[in-house]
């Protein structure tokens, strides 16, 4: 189930710069192809993640933490699509992304069970 997460969310980045890339050029329709699909791959994070959440879960509140970030990370991911979509600056989300997506790195890899950096 990990190989999946780390699998779905490293796309999601990459579908992420796909969708403002597609936007900044003017092809709408790529861009919008790229958000539903986008979208859906949310799903496979969020199947992934709740499952490793319920495995996980008597392992204390950094597990919860974990949790609460990475939904705070799809929130920016998503925020930084639509901003785009409606061609409105998107500068505070992708400092949110950025900032999400790292402090959670960090604590799936190195605070959490499975963990491969060194406590």
């Amino acid at each position: 189930m990990t190989h999946l997460h780390i699998t779905s969310w490293v796309i999601a980045f990459v579908l992420v710069g796909l969708v403002t890339t597609f936007t900044r050029k003017g092809n709408e329709k790529a861009a919008k192809i790229s958000h539903m699909i986008l979208r859906a791959d949310y799903l496979l994070i969020l199947y992934s993640g709740g499952s490793l959440f319920a495995i996980y879960t008597n392992y204390g509140p950094g597990v919860i933490f974990k949790l609460i970030l990475g939904l705070w990370t799809i929130a920016a991911m998503e925020m930084v699509a639509v901003k785009y979509k409606k061609k409105k600056p998107a500068g505070i989300w992708w400092a949110q992304l950025l900032i999400a997506a790292i402090i959670t790195i960090i604590m799936g890899f190195g605070f959490l069970p499975l963990g491969i950096l060194p406590a």
